[in-house]
Formats: C-alpha cells, sequence, structure tokens
C-alpha cells in the first residue's frame, strides 16, 4: 500500500495597514466643524450631526477596530473611546432638535456637562501615554483636557461670565485640537506611505519608561 500523501498547509497571513491617519482626520474633521459654530462662524447643531456620526464615530471607532486586530492598544482605545463620545453627542443633538420624538418635560441637557467631566476624567490617563507616544499627540490631548472642562463649565454656568468665558476657551482648544490633528494625520499618512519621516511628529517625552520596574541590584 502507498503511504498517504503529504498534506501540504497554506497559511494566509491578512496585513492591514495602519489606520491613525484615517481615524485622527475624523476627529480633526469633526472639532472643525463643531469649532466653526463655537467660534461664532457658524450657527446652529442641525448640520453638525452628519460631522459628528460619520467623521468623529464612524472614522474613529473603524479605525479603533483595526487597531485592535494590530494590537497597537494605544490607538484602540484612544480612538474608539472619542468616537464613542461623538456618537453621543450626535444623539444628544438630534434629541435636542427633536428628531426623536417630543422630548421629555423632565429632560435635563446640563447631563452632557458631566459626560464631559467624565471623559476629562479619562482623558487625563490617555495624556500620560500620549506623552510617551509622540508631542503632537500629546499636544492634542492637552488641548483636549482643556476643552472638556471648559464645556462642562460653559454648560452647567451657561449665562453667567465665567460660562461665557468657558465657552470661548473651549471654542478655542477645539480649533486648536482640530489643526492639530490635521497635521498628525497627514503626517502619518506621508511618513507611512513614504516609508521615512517628512513630516516629524516629535519624540516621545520619555517621563515614563515602558516595561517592568526596575529593581534595586
Amino acid at each position: 500500500m502507498h503511504p498517504h500523501p503529504a498534506t501540504t498547509v497554506t497559511e494566509t497571513k491578512i496585513v492591514m495597514s495602519d489606520p491613525t491617519a484615517l481615524g485622527v482626520f475624523g476627529l480633526s474633521m469633526v472639532t472643525f466643524v463643531a469649532a466653526s459654530q463655537k467660534m461664532g462662524w457658524t450657527s446652529g447643531v442641525t448640520y453638525l450631526v452628519p460631522w459628528a456620526l460619520f467623521l468623529g464615530s464612524l472614522a474613529q471607532i473603524w479605525a479603533s477596530t483595526i487597531d485592535f486586530r494590530k494590537n497597537n492598544y494605544f490607538g484602540a482605545i484612544v480612538l474608539g473611546a472619542y468616537g464613542l463620545f461623538w456618537v453621543a453627542v450626535a444623539m444628544h443633538w438630534a434629541i435636542s432638535l427633536g428628531w426623536l420624538g417630543k422630548i421629555d418635560a423632565n429632560a435635563d441637557p446640563r447631563q452632557l456637562a458631566f459626560a464631559c467631566i467624565g471623559y476629562t476624567i479619562f482623558s487625563l490617563f490617555i495624556m500620560i501615554a500620549a506623552f510617551e507616544a509622540n508631542k503632537v499627540f500629546a499636544a492634542i490631548l492637552v488641548c483636549i483636557n482643556i476643552l472638556l472642562p471648559a464645556l462642562a463649565i460653559s454648560i452647567l454656568m451657561k449665562g453667567t461670565a465665567i460660562g461665557e468665558l468657558s465657552h470661548k476657551l473651549a471654542a478655542w482648544s477645539e480649533l486648536l485640537i482640530s489643526l492639530l490633528g490635521f497635521y498628525a494625520a497627514g503626517a502619518v499618512f506621508l511618513n507611512s506611505y513614504f516609508g521615512r519621516v517628512l513630516l516629524p511628529l516629535g519624540a516621545p517625552l520619555g517621563l515614563i519608561r515602558k516595561g517592568p520596574a526596575k529593581t534595586g541590584a
């Protein structure tokens, strides 16, 4: 009898590109459009909803899922967290506009302020990690940690001088986030495409070393 022929096993590896540029571009676009409203260049939030849903949320969440598959922990968590934030904000706007039906008489839009406070707490942790990613991402996270509490204060103290000042601070910080994000998205795209650094993102600050803590001799 002839022995069974050897079975040939072919392994197919799917290589996925870095989605960071797309995710950061989504963040940049939605913050740019939203900043135009806060700066007074445009008015209302009706036409902000599609940008929040498709750029702020869908682009970032999709990029997050790719980063999870690529084991890019930082990108997966950051893009996913902020992508979900924009889903919730879009829903908040849609409810306030009456798109989902009659608004409950007890509805309190100030709850968005507490969501911003919660995201500020988490963003402080993300900022620490961003310091060890690159300087542009670190600057974006610093601005996010100015934007979120400023938004919370502007909502909770609406109609007061402090509320107006916080609104202006939120507007300028959001605009800066978008501009830094456009640069970061462009830098990641060009650097990845050409395989070398064309636009620098800045070296990590090197304040915290990754890996297990060193033990004494």
